[in-house]
């Protein structure tokens, strides 16, 4: 009954094919953008900035990119971490080497980068698929690693190994470096997380989304009806890849502003952002923001409550989360192995007939 779509009616093919043609999820795309963009910004602090809204939305811009290639196009990849490295990496080498260049263009060029090296390692699925595909891509983690960690100059020679971002700015205000108010580098963020979802939802429901599921759902049937794996594969690397890579340059730029290749791209990255696609839901815009914030924000808010209301010790209490984690993930594997966004849509069909008996 909340969620009746009775009398909305489409008078033309523009209203028809919207991105939201039903009234009800505008309206909360609209509420939930003002809360964003007008409600956040009077509320953060550098705690709430530095641990919620900037590390969620930069992880849930890099789960959309990996829920292109594998919940639109069906190609399982472990190796996100390393093209997060390669993102963040090309961000480093353009702002040393270009101390003028506006740093939303320094986003983008890395996303590009990274689009072109995904595309290369993507080149395997033309001919494997499945558990060979996932073993290329984690030996795609395994050697972009051990790459930056070894050639000096992509660290530019310092006897740490270790990339720090210098403060850059974008349209004149500064959203890079240690001492730039956390509320220019949510906004930044923020910004570019809106921008990279409605391009994802109109590239997944346009020729080339239908493309990828028509490859995800059977392969060999879409060449047929005249799909081109080679293109359409090579299209999902790259487009995920790019998202991927605009996440790794805000991820290293604007979040952390120091990183070294094995602790913050390892094999854990690549897992974790996974599951994200896994527990929000594969194949949708909606779940790799869900994921996001299950991942992110779940284990923090159980830590906080193991040590400050039960007394734990930091360290147990991070036991007990990764093993809480790991055991929620098994569940929704076997519960709903459709993702939360799944959950959402169960809700949005009962809420079609409430208050009245199916």
């Amino acid at each position: 009954m909340f969620y009746r779509e009775t009398g909305q009616f489409k008078t033309n093919y523009t209203d028809d094919r919207a991105i939201f043609p039903i009234r009800q999820d505008r309206y909360g795309i609209m509420a939930i953008l003002a809360v964003a963009y007008l409600v956040v910004p009077f509320f953060i602090d550098d705690y709430w900035g530095n641990a919620i809204f900037v590390p969620l939305l930069i992880y849930s811009l890099i789960a959309l990119g990996l829920n292109v290639l594998v919940g639109y196009c069906g190609q399982i990849s472990l190796g996100t971490g390393a093209f997060m490295a390669v993102g963040s990496y090309a961000s480093f080498k353009l702002m040393t080497s270009f101390p003028g260049l506006d740093f939303a263009v320094v986003v983008l060029m890395s996303g590009l980068i990274t689009a072109v090296v995904g595309s290369l390692f993507g080149l395997p699925s033309l001919r494997i698929k499945g558990f060979y595909l996932a073993v290329a891509t984690l030996a795609a983690q395994f050697f972009i690693i051990w790459l930056f960690n070894k050639v000096e100059w992509f660290y530019n020679y310092s006897a740490t190994g270790q990339i720090t971002a210098p403060t850059r700015s974008s349209f004149f205000i500064d959203v890079t470096g240690s001492s730039t108010p956390i509320l220019y580098k949510y906004f930044f963020c923020l910004i570019f997380v809106t921008l990279a979802a409605w391009v994802t939802k109109n590239i997944v429901r346009g020729r080339i989304g239908r493309q990828w599921m028509a490859i995800r759902d059977m392969d060999i049937a879409a060449e047929l009806i005249g799909v081109r794996p080679l293109t359409t594969k090579l299209m999902a690397f790259a487009v995920s890849s790019f998202l991927i890579g605009m996440g790794g340059a805000l991820y290293f730029g604007v979040w952390l502003g120091a990183a070294e290749p094995t602790e913050a791209f390892g094999i854990d990255q690549s897992f974790l952002l996974l599951f994200m696609v896994i527990v929000g839901g594969l194949g949708t815009i909606l779940g790799s923001f869900l994921g996001a914030a299950f991942l992110w924000l779940f284990p923090i808010a159980f830590k906080n409550f193991m040590v400050d209301t039960v007394g734990l010790s930091t360290a147990m209490s991070e036991h007990f989360q990764i093993m809480l984690m790991g055991a929620l993930i098994i569940f929704f594997l076997i519960v709903e192995p459709h993702g939360l966004a799944r959950l959402w849509q169960i809700l949005k069909e009962k809420l079609r007939i409430w208050p009245f008996p199916h």
